[in-house]
């Protein structure tokens, strides 16, 4: 009889306090970011390496100017051709004019010289945008991070070409980690967005309350868990790929 009592205020305190799920977690960054450079080039220096932690704004790598460059006498040497033949056909226009006035000269070479004139103004207008335009380009050249964070990759070394649209590092954003975990698909039913649940990093002897921020509706057909996210409060020491824990009271 005492038995039986014992079992049934062991199963009634197991309702009435429900049961803790623990899963396995890892700590990942929601903000990762590739890193990559608008026009080709040969890379002059490498500034960081993997691992390496860098704030908003620091140099990650440089590309060689030498194309740039070239490009860059080329428009001035534009500039400069059509500025000369401006002013020489503007001085011919103006005397053109002064001896139409006199008889000695007909209309219409009057009106080809001022219609030449007017082209030649706009080849020295496009030429100077073509200059500011090639000046312009030497800002992405310097390629920076766009946000504090850590260097989780790096594909790229000097005297290697920089190709656009290739990945040369992936950065990670250290303010906005996350809590990774898989819950059975058989557990799902026991946890819903923000939900409360605690948060344990053991290497760091750290522990937190959590927000359950998102539940991924993708069940993985291996194994049949889903993934959920967890938002927490971050502590200096935190970066992505620890192993952390994640304890959920289920109701």
């Amino acid at each position: 009889m005492i038995k039986k009592s014992l079992i049934a205020l062991f199963i009634l305190v197991n309702i009435s306090f429900g049961q803790t799920i623990e899963l396995s977690s890892t700590v990942i960054s929601d903000n990762e970011k590739f890193i990559t450079s608008r026009f080709m080039g040969f890379i002059k220096s490498v500034n960081v390496s993997e691992g390496d932690i860098v704030k908003k704004g620091q140099i990650l790598y440089a590309i060689d100017s030498t194309e740039i460059d070239s490009q860059k006498r080329q428009a001035l040497l534009s500039v400069q051709m059509y500025e000369n033949q401006y002013q020489t056909m503007k001085r011919n226009y103006e005397r053109f004019t002064r001896l139409l006035e006199k008889g000695l000269v007909s209309k219409f070479e009057v009106e080809q010289l001022e219609l030449g004139t007017k082209n030649l103004e706009d080849m020295v207008t496009i030429s100077k945008a073509r200059v500011k335009e090639v000046e312009n380009q030497y800002k992405y050249l310097t390629i920076k991070a766009p946000n504090d964070g850590v260097v989780i990759r790096k594909n790229i070394k000097a005297g290697e070409m920089a190709i656009p649209g290739m990945p040369a590092m992936v950065l990670t954003d250290l303010s906005s980690l996350k809590i990774k975990a898989e819950i059975s698909e058989s557990d799902l039913f026991k946890v819903k967005l923000q939900d409360e649940v605690k948060v344990v990093i053991p290497s760091l002897n750290y522990e937190t309350i959590g927000i359950v921020e998102s539940i991924i509706p993708s069940s993985n057909p291996m194994t049949h868990t889903f993934m959920i996210k967890v938002s927490f409060k971050i502590s200096e020491k935190i970066y992505p790929g620890m192993y952390a824990k994640v304890f959920i009271e289920a109701k």
